[in-house]
């Protein structure tokens, strides 16, 4: 593959992860900055709290669509015979981290973003999506039992890599436990702060089975 080639693919992933859809639907669709309410982060989640159900699932279908879209970038690449097979893994990893980083350093909103959870599930889905929903279960049911974002997210992260490196679905693959632990790590990092309430007990609860509140 031609370094050209190359540097379009990065940079399309990048741009494709700084999308900063909670930002521009709550200013498009009710004049409202979420980064000005609630936590303060531009993320699916304090879409969830400040504009209610609808935005927030919203918000969260397009973060993982960029994640998604941007680690399928690779299969685009093979289908173009420019990589091969056995380069395929590593180059979905590649597009869809940059995507992740684009999420949390946005170039179109001052490079301050999200925690890139979503954008994280839309690049498991496209690289292995039987571990994905696997996650996805995991995530609900914490979400569920704790009304913990943060907490679900965790541990969420954390099944992928424990999950790959014990063969759940076949032989395990060395990158994507690497990958996996890798993604644990950073997610860990973004939420430094919500881990800190989680262990003073005043992290926020977020009730998915609770009515939204209107929005003007």
């Amino acid at each position: 593959m031609s370094i050209a080639l190359l540097i379009v693919a990065i940079v399309a992933a990048y741009l494709l992860g700084s999308i900063p859809s909670s930002v521009w639907y709550g200013i498009g669709y009710f004049g409202i900055d979420v980064r000005k309410h609630g936590s303060g982060n531009a993320g699916a989640t304090n879409t969830f709290r400040v504009l209610g159900k609808r935005a927030g699932t919203v918000v969260m279908l397009i973060d993982v669509l960029k994640g998604w879209t941007a680690t399928c970038l690779a299969s685009m690449l093979f289908y173009m015979n420019e990589i091969g097979e056995t380069e395929l893994l590593m180059y979905k990893i590649i597009f869809g981290i940059i995507a992740i980083i684009g999420h949390i350093f946005p170039i179109f909103v001052n490079f301050k973003g999200g925690k890139g959870i979503a954008t994280l599930l839309g690049m498991v889905l496209a690289i292995h999506p039987e571990l994905a929903s696997v996650c996805i279960t995991i995530f609900i049911l914490t979400l569920i039992a704790s009304q913990y974002v943060s907490l679900s997210s965790i541990l969420a992260t954390l099944a992928f890599p424990v999950l790959s490196w014990m063969g759940v679905f076949g032989h395990p693959e060395p990158l994507l436990v690497v990958f996996g632990f890798t993604m644990f790590i950073l997610v860990v990092f973004t939420h430094q702060k919500n881990i800190g309430r989680l262990l003073k007990g005043n992290e926020n609860r977020v009730n998915i089975f609770a009515k939204s509140k209107a929005r003007s």
